[in-house]
């Protein structure tokens, strides 16, 4: 059975200061989705799939794809890979985009960029994130068994493991019943403070340290690409208008569908921290963690091979 890791990776990475998802981080200068490629193929993965910038495809065949090419998957077929643009392109005609605009419009048009790559269930991150091994292997099992039609799955995260000191983040707050997602709403300025409690700084309100966010650790199945282009369209229609940075995004998009009737989505918990790098300062806590999985032989010495 095909199961796809889509990787989305054309993020600018304002905040981080630079192209986070091509930081040599790791204690052999690994990025961090090599991380994501290694533990999705060890669970089960079978094709990768990117998400760039057009720019971006040399360097992303150097790094990744081309040995990702010459690499055999756990079921013993090859690994397919393949690349998908985002960029104004696959936006529709009837938008007229802003001049000044430069960024694309967030993680819902990221993933409908791949509408003509991804035929099979998928697992949809973020590339400057890391998961953990486990997280994979959870939502590969899921996957596995996904209906076709109206269901979805996403692996929860724990705030307090997901916050930065060095500045605010967005995450996707979950309401979570029996298992099943209730809700999902975008807190755009989520700050931690050294004493370990957090709040949502745009609304003014306190987080509790254990809410369930979402990561964008998605699983889909392709079913889920139409839905993604109706609700695009309705955003550049009724939301985006001459926002220069107005973003359409996934975990505002589940909760429509899920608010509409159309769409349930089943929460996965992994036993495995999450961490990634937003800012520049998350940069050294982030190595650390990887060279400690690193001597603890959690990965190789050459994820590569």
């Amino acid at each position: 059975m095909k199961v796809s890791l889509v990787i989305m990776a054309a993020g600018l990475g304002s905040r981080y200061g630079g192209s986070k998802q091509v930081d040599g981080i790791g204690p052999h200068h690994e990025i961090l989705m090599e991380y994501s490629i290694y533990d999705a193929l060890r669970a089960g993965f079978n094709k990768v799939v990117f998400i760039i910038k057009p720019e971006m495809e040399e360097m992303m065949r150097r790094l990744c794809g081309d040995y990702l090419e010459r690499k055999t998957a756990k079921d013993g077929s090859p690994v397919e890979v393949a690349y998908v643009f985002q960029d104004f392109s696959s936006v529709p005609d009837f938008y007229t985009i802003p001049p000044e605009r430069t960024k694309p419009f967030g993680t819902v048009h990221a993933l409908l960029c791949a509408a003509d790559a991804v035929h099979e269930p998928c697992c949809v991150i973020n590339a400057d994130d890391y998961y953990g091994i486990d997280a994979y292997q959870t939502i590969y099992d899921e996957l596995v068994k996904l209906p076709a039609d109206g269901r979805a799955t996403m692996v929860g995260y724990l705030l307090k493991n997901t916050a930065s000191l060095h500045g605010t983040v967005s995450r996707g707050i979950c309401t979570v019943a029996d298992g099943k997602l209730q809700s999902v709403r975008e807190a755009l300025k989520v700050q931690l403070y050294p004493d370990g409690t957090l709040k949502d700084l745009a609304e003014d309100r306190p987080l509790a340290p254990d809410t369930v966010v979402s990561m964008n650790f998605w699983g889909f199945a392709p079913s889920i690409f139409p839905a993604l282009r109706a609700y695009f369209e309705d955003f550049l229609r009724h939301e985006a208008g001459d926002n220069i940075k107005a973003e359409c995004l996934l975990p505002v998009m589940v909760d429509h569908q899920m608010q509409t009737g159309k769409l349930a989505v089943s929460v996965l918990h992994s036993a495995d921290k999450w961490f990634g790098m937003t800012y520049q300062q998350d940069r050294e806590v982030v190595a650390e963690e990887l060279k400690k999985l690193h001597d603890q032989g959690v990965y190789p010495e050459d994820l590569r091979k």
